[in-house]
């Protein structure tokens, strides 16, 4: 933590696949890696991120937009856009006080009825939202660009007493697993060739393979963040060793690699 802000990096997923398991047994959405051909669609990836950013912080579903997902809609033509503020809903009830979002992407404020526990919303260095920030409040800030901007983005927008959250940055200027800002990366899912690395508040950072049938297996923690290439590496050569070149994506039931 720098200054008197709490700062936390989010990293979701955004999915609309298919799967064989629809069943999340916790109220937190349990412990490891989330189901991603379903976590989407019971809620698992939105529990899960609204426990960890919860614990960090201690250490209304749609977003009733007319037109909805028709073709032609709005939210269909910035579908990436508005899930990122469907997200930052979903998360703010862990927050526990006044929250806010800030984006960068073209979403219009004015058409979204549902905002839930977002009490106000805006774009990134707007002079209303930055005239608007309050005290001890939670801010996401969606997409806010590569990580030598995430600070000045602090300064302009968030008080001395607020938390300030990254949610779903579109690209990484680090090249290596979450940042190097100081920000505590409270919730992080990243696809990494033959696998995924995963990690969610306060727990260890995991590496896990992808199998061919589209399951995953852990085959490492991590008390502290390895680098991309420590895990890459890892996942990789086991992945070779066991399924040699026979490990591409695969969907049941549609008869072979995507």
């Amino acid at each position: 933590m720098k200054s008197a802000s709490m700062k936390l990096l989010m990293t979701l997923l955004l999915t609309t696949g298919s799967t064989t398991r629809a069943f999340v047994p916790f109220l937190d959405g349990g412990k490891g890696m989330p189901n991603i051909y379903d976590g989407w669609f019971n809620e698992q990836i939105a529990k899960q991120a609204a426990t960890a950013m919860g614990k960090a912080i201690a250490a209304g579903n749609d977003l009733k937009i007319p037109g909805g997902y028709k073709p032609g809609s709005e939210l269909s033509r910035q579908l990436i856009a508005y899930s990122n503020i469907y997200w930052a809903k979903k998360l703010a009830g862990a927050a526990k006080g006044i929250s806010a979002v800030i984006t960068t992407e073209p979403v219009n404020f004015s058409t979204i009825k549902g905002m839930g526990g977002l009490s106000r919303s805006g774009k990134v260095n707007s002079q209303k939202a930055r005239q608007e920030a309050r005290d001890k409040e939670c801010i996401f800030c969606v997409n806010p660009g590569g990580e030598e901007q995430w600070d000045r983005i602090v300064s302009a927008h968030a008080a001395p007493s607020s938390t300030f959250v990254v949610l779903n940055t579109a690209y990484s200027t680090s090249y290596d697993l979450g940042n190097k800002r100081g920000y505590e990366e409270a919730y992080y899912l990243k696809r990494i060739s033959k696998g995924w690395v995963f990690r969610a508040f306060p727990g260890m950072w995991e590496a896990y393979i992808e199998k061919p049938d589209g399951n995953v297996e852990l085959l490492k923690s991590y008390k502290t963040k390895p680098s991309l290439r420590e895990v890459s590496a890892l996942v990789r050569d086991e992945s070779f060793k066991r399924y040699a070149i026979n490990n591409d994506r695969w969907t049941q039931g549609f008869g072979g690699r995507l």
